[in-house]
C-alpha cells in the first residue's frame, strides 16, 4: 500500500468512526463490531505505509479517537442502562415471591 491509498483508508476508517458514534448509540451491537472490525482493518493496513505520520493524518487519528471514546460512551450508558433494568426486575421478583406466600386466605 502506497501513501496515497493509506491515507485514503486512514479517512475512510474516520467514515466508518462516525458511523460508530450513531450504530452505538442506538446499541446496534452486532453492527457496531462489524464496523469496528472493518475499521480495525484499515487502520492496520494503513499504518505501515503512513509512517512518519503527517500532521494532517495525526489530526485525523485524533478524530478517529474521539469518536471511538464517544461510540464507547454510548455503549456503556446503554450497558448501564440494562443492568439498572436487570436489578429492578431481580427485586421485583423477590417482592413478588416474599408477598405471595403471605396472601389473604378466606
Amino acid at each position: 500500500m502506497n501513501r496515497h491509498e493509506a491515507a485514503s483508508a486512514l479517512q475512510r476508517a474516520l467514515e466508518i468512526s462516525h458511523e460508530l458514534v450513531g450504530v452505538a448509540d442506538r446499541g446496534e451491537l452486532e453492527l457496531t463490531v462489524s464496523l469496528d472490525a472493518e475499521r480495525l482493518r484499515l487502520l492496520k493496513s494503513a499504518r505501515a505505509a503512513l509512517q512518519p505520520v503527517d500532521e494532517n493524518n495525526r489530526t485525523v487519528l485524533r478524530e478517529i479517537a474521539a469518536l471511538n471514546a464517544r461510540a464507547l460512551g454510548h455503549l456503556e450508558h446503554r450497558r448501564r442502562a440494562i443492568a439498572r433494568d436487570m436489578d429492578m426486575l431481580a427485586v421485583g421478583r423477590r417482592a413478588m415471591r416474599a408477598y405471595s406466600n403471605n396472601r389473604v386466605r378466606r
